[in-house]
């Protein structure tokens, strides 16, 4: 089995790398590689009818999750709406955790740059995402949209910092980290238990309605669906902005009949209820892109789907072919599913030009006809519809504690603490830190690792000692971006300590 999984991961390693390369030479439309300022943003002209606006957010999918991206579950109706619109195979999040990547996501802006560069991990209950940052829904808001968000929230659970404090008008899901997809398990569902469940529970994080706690029995991806969907009916006369983040596949690892039907019966427990839980997200939004069929509303519906990280060592997911998981500054940890569609506007295709989560924001202001303040990332709309704009240097840049990322064109690096000797292949060990304790360079020192993703997307082959002068010229850009972050609001509460090619390492999350 070995051999065989080593022969199977060069390939798949060899597949990737001859996909984007293919999707950057065949493809009719080229991401901009340069961040566009609010001045360079192209507008709708008002005489265009201004389009709807949905971001998707899965939590914990993997990149090799969905079947449009080469997984092992169907996903017909992700893959369709990435048919019909521009497959990215190099799109990123800013943190290979969920809040501070949700924080740049709705902010516009590395997350780093307000101190939200940790999990709150408890702390969310008496603060959350700095006020002093405008959200994409309170821009949308302004420029005349109905906004609502419907999922996952995790940005604070304190008065003044919910969804209806921060722009949007109406709100349905929850306020913390996840909640359990079904509160009775039946004798023909399933519930694979994991260390997080004690943690899960519908007592701690209720769904809300507006601000008022709901109790239902329905499985929580088909209840965020609906919701959704009613969102979208009944915004008649005036165009909308959703926020729709489901909590699949995070744990707790459950699912309904409905879905283990459709799922292989000889894999494993673990195997199949993931399997199902991809079921259930990818008919959601099949049920929701039917409506909006259904309505007329869709081709003049700008959609963006994405992961809010990559998926964990601890489920049945896969980040194949790249190296890391959640938590990781590695690929396995940072690149993530990540779909554009807006019929009406952009051209069918595939890319494999780097874009970041940062995107987002200022992408959907300019739908708008609106500037986002402070939007860090590009207008993705303009990039597709300019090729000529295209700068493949693009870099991107991330800070959690000592941990250290660039990518930069072809070239990534990373500088990450030195652990003692801990676990074995991929295993984690995760603990919980004291309050306070400080994300510091490790007294073993730091590792720095250079990876030529043009050659080695799966980031197995540090060449550092062979380009010495890309490594000093990396380690400065990083230090020229980082004079704009600020010290982070809370302490990291969750150390990390694993094992990536050989190498032991520490991480903070």
């Amino acid at each position: 089995m070995p051999k065989l999984e080593s022969a199977c991961s060069k390939f798949m390693n060899r597949l990737f790398v001859s996909v984007s390369r293919i999707a950057v030479a065949t493809s009719a439309c080229i991401i901009s590689a340069c961040a566009s300022s609010p001045q360079s943003q192209t507008i709708i002209p008002a005489e265009q009818s201004r389009p709807n606006v949905i971001v998707i957010v899965a939590d914990d999918l993997g990149y090799n999750d969905l079947s449009v991206y080469g997984g092992k579950t169907p996903t017909p109706h992700i893959d369709k709406l990435a048919a019909g619109g521009v497959l990215m195979t190099s799109g990123y999040v800013t943190a290979a955790v969920c809040a501070p990547s949700r924080a740049a996501i709705l902010s516009g802006r590395q997350q780093t740059r307000f101190g939200f560069e940790f999990n709150p991990v408890g702390r969310d209950e008496s603060g959350g995402m700095s006020l002093e940052e405008t959200t994409i829904a309170e821009t949308m808001k302004s420029a005349g949209y109905r906004t609502g968000m419907v999922g996952k929230w995790h940005l604070g659970q304190a008065e003044g910092y919910r969804p209806l404090d921060r722009g949007f008008d109406s709100f349905f899901g929850i306020l913390g980290g996840a909640t359990p997809f079904l509160t009775k398990i039946g004798p023909d569902d399933l519930h694979v238990v994991t260390a997080e469940d004690q943690f899960i529970t519908r007592d701690r994080f209720p769904i809300i309605d507006q601000e008022t706690p709901v109790d239902t029995d329905q499985y929580v991806t088909d209840l965020l669906t609906d919701r959704a969907i009613e969102f979208a009916g009944q915004s008649q006369t005036q165009p909308f902005f959703l926020y729709l983040a489901y909590t699949a596949p995070h744990t707790p690892l459950q699912a309904s009949a409905t879905y283990l039907e459709r799922t292989p019966i000889d894999a494993s427990d673990s195997e199949r209820v993931y399997a199902a839980m991809l079921t259930s997200l990818d008919d959601g939004i099949g049920r929701l892109t039917d409506y909006l069929q259904s309505t007329g509303q869709f081709d003049n519906t700008l959609i963006i789907f994405l992961s809010d990280n990559g998926c964990p060592s601890y489920v049945s997911c896969s980040n194949a072919p790249l190296n890391g998981w959640k938590g990781y500054p590695w690929e396995g940890g940072l690149r993530v599913p990540f779909i554009v569609s807006w019929p009406d506007r952009i051209t069918p295709s595939a890319n494999d030009a780097p874009v970041s989560s940062l995107d987002i924001a200022a992408t959907a202001a300019a739908a708008a006809g609106v500037n986002h303040p402070g939007a860090e990332g590009d207008n993705l709309v303009r990039s597709l519809e300019a090729p000529d704009s295209i700068r493949s240097e693009r870099a991107l840049f991330w800070r959690f504690g000592p941990t250290r990322v660039v990518r930069a064109g072809q070239w990534k690096l990373i500088t990450v603490n030195r652990s003692a000797e801990t676990g074995s292949g991929d295993e984690l060990q995760r603990s919980r830190l004291p309050d306070g304790t400080p994300a510091v360079v490790s007294a073993l020192g730091q590792w720095t690792f250079l990876y030529d993703l043009a050659t080695d997307p799966a980031e197995h082959f540090d060449v550092a000692a062979q380009h010495p002068e890309v490594v000093v010229e990396l380690q400065q850009k990083w230090e020229e971006w980082n004079q704009e972050n600020v010290e982070p609001q809370w302490t990291s509460r969750r150390g990390v300590r694993g094992v990536v090619n050989e190498s032991r390492i520490e991480l903070f999350n």
